[in-house]
């Protein structure tokens, strides 16, 4: 069969051995270990002295967080005295403003029901009038009614 060409044979190149590592002393690794030992020393410093000032500072701000917070107090007991004072002199005066009220609708009210008693004995005085009126003529009527029919009946007797 005529199909494809064989493929193409590939040889590596087998890897070079790894680098030999040679340690020589120097006077280098002698400094380096002294920086270290010396920046050890400095960090430590660092943080014994950051530390000092934070305790300072902290010791600062909580005074200064105390007096802020007193003053804070103060401020609102006076604002509560203040209010206090202003309500006890507003309640004084709404007290003051009922009570007048209180007065002039009480006179009011009596006026009123004075008018009131002296209309409705006017109407029950006017009622009872009528009343008496109406019962005379009902009474007249009955009479003239009752005479009616006797002078009906002596003109059927004579009759």
């Amino acid at each position: 069969m005529g199909g494809r060409p064989p493929a193409p044979r590939v040889e590596y190149i087998p890897a070079p051995p790894p680098p030999v590592t040679v340690s020589t002393p120097t006077q280098s690794l002698k400094t380096q270990v002294e920086l270290t030992r010396i920046s050890g020393e400095q960090n430590r410093l660092n943080m014994e002295t950051g530390a000092e000032l934070d305790r300072i500072n902290e010791e600062f701000y909580t005074g200064q967080d105390l007096r802020r917070y007193r003053q804070r107090g103060a401020e609102e007991r006076l604002v509560r005295e203040t209010e206090g004072e202003q309500t006890r002199a507003t309640r004084e005066t709404e007290g003051a403003q009922t009570r007048q009220t209180r007065e002039t609708e009480g006179a009011q009210t009596r006026l009123t029901r004075g008018t009131e008693g002296t209309e409705t004995r006017a109407t029950i005085g006017k009622s009872a009038e009528e009343t008496r009126k109406t019962d005379l003529q009902q009474e007249q009527f009955r009479r003239y009614k009752e005479n009616r029919d006797f002078q009906q009946s002596r003109d059927a007797y004579k009759a």
